[in-house]
């Protein structure tokens, strides 16, 4: 199977560039892989697709301000670092502009950014060194600063948009759910924006159940697919935790025959990675699963999530669950009617195709 089966067509313009002024009136495309059916909606009536008993499982992973800009400490050169993992309290693996200039020992000074992100006076006071270089370009990062860690990116971390995002964010809490709690992700589980707490209260009085898992999304959101054929390709990993009471449901729904849907990809992810026996499992754990059209899903029976890039990992595993080519005519009909797409973009409720069956590639 390859990449470029996955591409279509998007006209820029409909890459949603800020954020609606209300989180539910984005629009909601509601498609039926079986019936082959597309159905034109808003956010805000999703309790008409909903039924009573439905479980609805949310990623509440908080995303951190993850990308700082700074110098070199002996040459003034311009520096900018994306946090992608940490190895401890203070050491992170990062991406890093311009890599290739970075080499262990290293210094790096940071400058506290404006609400343009324009730079402004550097703090010699709070320093990383780069102490290594790791696979795929990665740097390994030390950090000396004043205080704690945590306050330190409060005052000099900026929120890690997308790179096909060009406008500043006015308000970084709305590239957060309302529901974000354990901070750990360099990018928003984005199916999640759509949601308000006045929403989330009224699916509840309606009958239906939510959940929370925590899945800290990494830099694979970041990294386009670089092989031709798409089982050659590999994830990165991200952590994950499923509690006991989100498992506890997970398995009563499946027992009572009622739908377990995935609120975003990496909540569906995250379900499916924990449930490769049959049961999800509580706990913590490392994944790397590779969802792609032949999977056989074990755990999630229906996916609410927005409009992805083309030739990526999220539009495979959507078109696992749709089947390839159903998937592609419900993305040209999205062009065709103009929703925005991505991560402030608008959202599709999908029911999955129960009939198709088999492999992912996990780690």
């Amino acid at each position: 199977m390859l990449v470029e089966e996955f591409d279509y067509d998007l006209p820029e313009e409909l890459i949603a560039q800020t954020p609606l002024e209300h989180r539910e009136d984005s629009r909601l495309m509601v498609v039926d892989p079986v019936a082959h059916t597309m159905v034109h909606s808003e956010f805000r009536r999703l309790l008409d697709y909903l039924r009573p008993g439905d479980l609805l499982v949310f990623n509440n992973s908080k995303v951190i301000p993850a990308r700082l800009y700074g110098k070199k400490s002996d040459t003034g050169a311009n520096v900018e670092l994306l946090l992608t993992r940490p190895r401890s309290d203070v050491e992170w693996e990062a991406m890093a502009k311009p890599a290739k200039r970075l080499k262990p020992g290293t210094k790096i000074v940071f400058r506290k950014p404006s609400e343009d992100n324009v730079v402004g006076d550097v703090e010699s006071e709070n320093v990383a060194v780069v102490t290594d270089v790791l696979d795929g370009g990665l740097r390994l990062v030390r950090f000396e600063v004043s205080g704690s860690f945590d306050d330190f990116l409060q005052t000099y971390g900026t929120m890690p948009l997308p790179p096909y995002i060009q406008t500043p964010l006015k308000e970084p809490s709305r590239y957060q759910t309302v529901y974000a709690e354990p901070a750990g992700s360099v990018a928003a589980p984005t199916a999640g924006l759509h949601f308000t707490k006045d929403l989330l209260a009224k699916v509840r009085e309606a009958g239906v159940e939510t959940r929370f898992v925590t899945l800290h999304v990494g830099i694979g959101t970041f990294r386009p697919v670089q092989v031709q054929e798409v089982e050659k390709h590999v994830m990165h990993t991200e952590t994950y935790e499923v509690t006991e009471e989100t498992a506890r449901a997970v398995a009563q729904a499946k027992a009572d025959g009622r739908r377990v849907i995935a609120v975003g990809t990496t909540a569906l992810r995250t379900l499916e990675s924990a449930g490769q026996s049959g049961k999800v499992l509580a706990g913590r754990g490392e994944t790397g699963i590779f969802i792609y059209p032949g999977y056989k899903f074990k755990v999630v029976d229906a996916l609410i999530t927005n409009f992805h890039l083309p030739k990526s990992t999220l539009i495979m595993l959507v078109a696992a669950m749709m089947g390839k080519e159903f998937t592609l005519a419900a993305y040209r009909e999205a062009v065709a009617q103009r929703y925005r797409f991505f991560s402030f973009g608008d959202a599709m409720f999908i029911t999955r195709r129960a009939e198709l069956v088999t492999s992912a590639s996990s780690v």
